[in-house]
């Protein structure tokens, strides 16, 4: 490893302990080395607050004149709440800039990079970049496309069954992986399921953890069946927005809003149509949306190849039954060769049960 990967290594890793709480914003890490020591370091900590290099150029103080500056993505050139990072960069002194990998926006894309070599500094870019845009592959798509990053999470048997044929559900995998889901709620901004979902196992979709922040909840709902007594509408826990078609009691919606749900009207006349769904999402602010739902609203989102990313658990046991539901229902697709394939595959055991995780080809 050479020592420009070492200080970025060390930049990505305080980037990624921010994951969950700087959206709509991309994570950034920042290290200043000066004479072979480390002099600033900085981390994005939430949209509006001051961004890494901004934190680790007022750690160094001083010492960044003459320093190198590490940043795990371009730096700003643009005025918003704060101000543009890589003006700041040249006003304290710093002569070389370390970047790994250019803000996705074509907007702004090396716009950034410019101000720095145009007021002398050297700019190196390229380092750990991979490892980057993976960290960043919900900003990545969100500032591009203005739809969130949709990750799909089910928990089965292995013989695919998310339940038995009674409905009970509780609990096909084990309390570290359940925990383990618990973490990746706390990393989207918002959970989305069925009403039916809702009607059998009246969730409350927030996340259990130590300082956790709980998603947005999202619940699909053609004709506004959900239940006013359901935890997702009474307990005030977090927000829950219901989408729903033009086909909707309007009686229910007057009582839904009463009890401070957001209600979203489609322009679907029967069943909500899901890529509308998620560009009203995008509309409101939404970068990532957690998938939880049943088989039917697994399937739509799968057959409409519009899951980014696949998070399975799988335990070690055997259900059985043909009418027992499993995580991918509907009707299909009618041949192999238009199955949906997934890349980059990992494979991780939790506890006695196996994570499968993998994006969409």
């Amino acid at each position: 490893m050479s020592s420009h990967e070492f200080y970025m290594e060390l930049a990505l890793k305080n980037a990624q302990s921010m994951k969950g709480q700087t959206d709509p914003n991309p994570l950034v890490g920042s290290v200043i080395v000066n004479n072979n020591a480390i002099v600033g370091i900085g981390a994005h900590l939430k949209a509006g607050e001051p961004h890494a290099e901004i934190h680790a150029l007022r750690m160094a103080g001083e010492k960044a004149v003459g320093g190198t500056i590490y940043v795990t993505l371009e730096p700003c050139s643009h005025h918003g709440r704060t101000g543009p990072c890589a003006e700041a960069i040249v006003k304290a002194g710093i002569k070389k800039v370390v970047v790994a990998t250019l803000d996705p926006n074509p907007l702004v894309s090396g716009n950034g990079i410019k101000i720095l070599e145009d007021a002398g500094l050297e700019v190196i870019v390229g380092i750990c970049e991979e490892k980057s845009r993976e960290m960043n592959e919900v900003f990545n798509k969100y500032i591009v496309q203005k739809i969130p990053f949709v990750t799909m999470k089910a928990a089965t048997t292995l013989d695919g069954k998310i339940a038995a044929h009674t409905s009970d559900s509780k609990w096909i995998t084990s309390q570290e992986a359940r925990q383990d889901v618990h973490q990746i709620r706390n990393e989207h901004r918002a959970i989305l399921v069925g009403v039916n979902t809702v009607i059998k196992d009246n969730p409350e979709l927030t996340t259990r953890i130590m300082n956790g922040r709980n998603p947005i909840r999202v619940i699909l709902d053609s004709t506004l069946r959900i239940p006013l007594d359901s935890k997702v509408v009474t307990d005030q826990l977090a927000e829950t927005w219901v989408f729903t078609s033009e086909n909707h009691s309007h009686d229910k919606k007057r009582e839904l809003e009463r009890h401070g749900v957001r209600v979203f009207i489609t322009a679907s006349k029967e069943r909500v149509d899901i890529r509308e769904v998620l560009t009203l999402l995008g509309e409101n602010g939404v970068p990532s949306l957690m998938v939880e739902g049943g088989g039917e609203v697994n399937g739509a989102f799968i057959t409409q190849k519009l899951v980014d990313k696949l998070v399975v658990y799988i335990a070690p046991k055997l259900i059985g039954g043909k009418n027992a539901p499993t995580f991918l229902e509907g009707t299909g697709f009618d041949k192999m060769s238009e199955a949906v394939e997934f890349s980059d595959l990992n494979v991780e055991k939790i506890g006695p049960d196996f994570k499968f995780t993998g994006y969409l080809k």
